[in-house]
């Protein structure tokens, strides 16, 4: 019996500096597609040195696009991966393994996602074991979820493997940062749209509850001071998605008041 083919599937925008690490763990599978965020720079380039199954697309969220990119794929199985992450030998071989024997009655496969954050792998808090579901037959999963948090959902039983999908997530603390603001609106606005009210409780409580589970409960301080970085950051990030529900609401002015100057102003 033949091993059943799979397509790689990558979203990208932008990633020059990761898309060929990328390409390079997924030269296993059978087809590799890459769909395109119409980048700047020389992702479309270094992906067409892999595989003649680029595509530029606007992008349509975080859920769309990885719809988008099913559509294209030619293989009955699926395996979703974006171009920050890389499967790592561990995996590519259990994945290998698991479909020489065949999945029989399983139409997904799940396994830990860990991140290499300021020069080391995280292992614990809310970064970790972050399992996800990535490897799917076709017609039996989608993705879904509330923007900018996408997941496959699958009809069907669904197997955890070991090995670990790597995942470069942010270049430095800037980087981090700037991903949050850039999340958190997106988030509040989903929220705003769904007709979430602010609540204080809300603003006040969630993100002291994340900042606990992730540090103390999850055990992030056996992560040093990445750890307590990943933790207050994540909190930080949830306070200003609720502060930014609570902009939305009251529709602030962005103008300033006659008086007074802008940015810059403080000497």
């Amino acid at each position: 019996m033949a091993r059943p083919k799979i397509s790689a599937c990558i979203t990208a925008g932008n990633e020059e500096a990761n898309i060929r690490r990328c390409l390079e763990s997924v030269k296993w599978c059978d087809e590799i597609v890459v769909v395109d965020s119409y980048s700047a720079d020389r992702t479309v380039e270094i992906s067409r040195e892999y595989t003649d199954r680029v595509y530029q697309h606007e992008w349509l969220g975080y859920v769309g696009q990885k719809n988008f990119i099913r559509g294209l794929a030619r293989n009955s199985w699926i395996l979703f991966i974006d171009a920050d992450e890389e499967v790592s030998r561990e995996l590519r071989d259990e994945i290998l393994r698991e479909f020489e024997k065949g999945p029989g009655s399983y139409v997904g496969y799940r396994f830990p996602r860990r991140v290499f954050y300021l020069g080391r792998w995280i292992y614990h808090g809310e970064w970790y074991p972050d399992y996800k579901l990535r490897l799917f037959l076709k017609e039996r999963g989608k993705s879904e979820g509330q923007e900018p948090h996408d997941h496959v959902m699958v009809n069907g039983p669904v197997k955890t493997l070991k090995g670990h999908l790597n995942h470069y997530t942010y270049r430095d603390l800037a980087d981090h940062l700037h991903t949050v603001n850039q999340f958190s609106s997106i988030s509040a606005r989903e929220k705003y749209q769904r007709g979430v009210k602010f609540r204080w409780a809300d603003l006040i409580g969630r993100p002291l509850w994340r900042f606990m589970k992730g540090y103390f409960i999850r055990r992030g301080f056996l992560d040093g001071f990445q750890g307590f970085i990943v933790s207050s950051i994540t909190s930080f990030g949830v306070l200003m998605k609720y502060a930014k529900l609570w902009e939305l609401e009251h529709e602030l002015p962005q103008t300033f008041p006659s008086g007074r100057s802008g940015r810059g102003s403080r000497g």
